[in-house]
């Protein structure tokens, strides 16, 4: 019977044989970073998948003619930054990587697909429905009249990350379910001829209700990050309305702070 190291060590193979280190020895940026930041882009762009092994240090050190202390500091910088896990028995494996998105005006499509994070997309809903009020304030609508509403589920390498719920005028354009399987919102937006200028955004945190757990793959009451977003063209019009929720075992958002004189 294998042991559970020759079982490991064999599952490893596969992902790091598609490998190529490039790691500069005459270089100041210390190798344990160099090794890091090849590994962590291999992730972010899908050549090592979630659930993929990476084998034990030893195995790794001696793949890469580099010091075991070397490779565990690097191992360790993953594991922290929570992209790789240690198992006991097994070695050291990739967790589903972590969504980084900049707090600004853009589709989480477009920033997904940029990241090489493989988005993919499920039309939950597409209708028109009666506007509640605060939606219909947004908007700039009566309460009650009609309005377009999409639910749609976002995924990254086949693991729900998102629900993003959509309110649009209606009218506004051509919003076939296919399509929005097949791209981003505010690409579509764009390409009738629709310019986003600016945009109002509130940022928040509640639990998980049963359904949405269901939906997102996690516990009921599991730490969801809230984005309420009311989205204006290059005219002052409100084009959009969104309420989405995002896992925040797998979505941050990123600000940048700048200090005022």
């Amino acid at each position: 019977m294998a042991k559970t190291g020759d079982r490991a060590r064999a599952a490893a193979e596969p992902a790091l044989s598609t490998l190529d280190f490039a790691l500069d020895r005459g270089s100041p940026v210390p190798l344990y970073h160099q090794l890091a930041q090849q590994l962590e882009a291999a992730i972010e762009h899908g050549v090592l998948a979630p659930g993929n092994l990476l084998g034990n240090e030893v195995d790794l050190s001696v793949r890469l003619g580099l010091s075991r202390p070397t490779v565990r500091q690097a191992i360790q910088s993953l594991v922290d930054k929570g992209l790789l896990v240690r198992r006991r028995g097994v070695g050291t494996q990739v967790v589903h990587s972590h969504v980084r998105r900049p707090l600004e005006l853009s589709s989480l499509y477009d920033d997904l697909e940029a990241a090489g994070q493989g988005p993919t997309t499920q039309v939950v809903r597409n209708e028109t429905v009666p506007a509640p009020a605060g939606v219909a304030a947004a908007l700039g609508l009566a309460e009650g009249g009609e309005v377009v509403l999409l639910e749609r589920l976002r995924r990254t390498h086949g693991q729900p990350v998102a629900l993003l719920g959509n309110y649009l005028p209606p009218g506004l354009l051509d919003l076939d379910s296919a399509r929005l399987e097949a791209t981003g919102l505010y690409r579509m937006l764009r390409t009738a001829g629709i310019t986003l200028h600016s945009a109002r955004q509130t940022v928040g945190a509640r639990s998980a209700t049963a359904q949405e757990a269901a939906r997102l793959d996690e516990k009921e009451g599991a730490a969801l990050l809230t984005m309420q977003r009311t989205a204006y063209d290059d005219t002052g019009r409100p084009v959009e309305y969104g309420t989405h929720i995002y896992r925040a075992s797998r979505y941050s958002f990123d600000f940048q702070l700048l200090v005022r004189s």
